[in-house]
C-alpha cells in the first residue's frame, strides 16, 4: 500500500510538471517565457483578444516578441539603467499605481449583489429591456427607374418560395449594392436604421411581399422584398442578468469609493495650489 501511494505521488508530480512545462513557450538564458506573459502581451494591444487562439504564425511573432524583450531588459539592466535617477523615479510611480488598483480590486471584490437585486432592477425598468421591432428583408438596387419596373412586373406574379427563390437570383445577376451576391440579403435591422424612404417602404410591406413600385434613395432605385418582421418584445431576465449584476456593482463600488474618498479627504490636510474654478465663475 505504501508503495502504491509512492507510485502515486510521483505520477501526480510528473503530471505537475508536464503542465508547468506545457505552459512554457520559451527560455531566455533560463528564464521562462509562459503562456501567461504572451495574454499579457496581446491584451495589451488588443483587451479582447486571445493568445491561445492566434495563428500559429502569429503566436510566433509574439514568443519572438517576448525573447526581444527579455534579451534588452538584460541587456539594459547590464548597462546601469536600474541605478539611474529617472527609473528609480517610474519605479516609485509603478508601486503607487499598483498598490492603488490592488487596493481598488480588492473593493470591487468585496461587493456582492445579489440574483434577487438584480431582479428586483429588472422588473422596475422593464421599459430599459424592450427589444425593437425589426425584420429581416432583401433587397435589388439597379440606377434606372424603368429596370427596377420591369424587375417587379417579372416578379409580381410568384408568391411564397417560388418568389423568394427567383428574387435571390435576380438580385445575384441584377443588383448594384454589394448585397447582390448574398442575394440582396440585408439580415435583420430595425426601424429607423435605413434610409427614411427605405424604411417607410419597407415597413408597409407583409411578410413574403415585395415593393409594388420602386423606392427611390440616394443610392438608386429598390426592389424590396420582406422576409420576417419581429414586434417589438421584452429581452428575457436571463439574457440581461450578468450585464444588470455588473452595472449594479460597478454603481456600488462607485458609490463606496466616493465615500470613502470624501472622507479621507475630510481627515487629510490637503494643500491645493490651484484656483478654485467655481469661486473665479462667481
Amino acid at each position: 500500500m505504501l508503495k502504491l501511494a509512492k507510485t502515486s505521488l510521483l505520477a501526480v508530480a510528473v503530471m505537475a510538471s508536464s503542465v508547468a512545462a506545457s505552459d512554457i513557450l520559451a527560455t531566455v538564458n533560463g528564464k521562462n517565457i509562459t503562456k501567461e506573459d504572451a495574454q499579457a502581451f496581446v491584451t495589451a494591444a488588443a483587451p479582447n483578444s486571445s493568445f491561445m487562439q492566434l495563428k500559429p504564425q502569429e503566436q510566433r511573432m509574439v514568443t519572438d516578441r517576448l525573447v526581444e524583450k527579455e534579451l534588452f531588459t538584460e541587456l539594459a539592466a547590464k548597462e546601469g539603467f536600474e541605478k539611474k535617477p529617472e527609473f528609480q523615479r517610474n519605479m516609485e510611480k509603478l508601486k503607487n499605481e499598483l498598490l492603488v488598483n490592488m487596493w481598488m480590486k480588492a473593493q470591487m471584490d468585496s461587493i456582492v449583489v445579489s440574483d434577487g437585486d438584480a431582479k428586483a432592477f429588472y422588473d422596475k425598468n422593464s421599459a430599459k429591456f424592450m427589444q425593437q421591432d425589426s425584420m429581416h428583408a432583401r433587397h435589388i438596387l439597379v440606377k434606372d427607374e424603368k429596370e427596377a419596373q420591369a424587375i417587379i412586373d417579372s416578379l409580381k406574379s410568384l408568391k411564397g418560395d417560388a418568389l423568394k427563390t427567383k428574387f435571390i437570383e435576380v438580385a445575384q445577376t441584377k443588383s448594384t449594392g454589394p448585397s447582390g451576391p448574398k442575394g440582396g440579403d440585408l439580415g435583420t435591422f430595425a426601424k429607423g436604421q435605413m434610409v427614411p424612404e427605405f424604411s417607410d417602404a419597407a415597413w408597409a410591406l407583409e411578410v413574403g411581399q415585395i415593393t409594388t413600385k420602386p423606392v427611390k434613395t440616394q443610392f438608386g432605385y429598390h426592389v424590396i422584398f420582406l422576409e420576417e418582421k419581429t414586434p417589438a418584445k421584452p429581452t428575457s431576465y436571463d439574457e440581461v442578468k450578468d450585464k444588470i449584476l455588473t452595472m449594479l456593482k460597478q454603481q456600488q463600488f462607485t458609490a463606496k469609493v466616493g465615500e470613502i474618498a470624501k472622507e479621507l479627504k475630510s481627515k487629510a490636510k490637503i494643500e491645493n495650489m490651484l484656483p478654485d474654478v467655481n469661486a473665479t465663475q462667481k
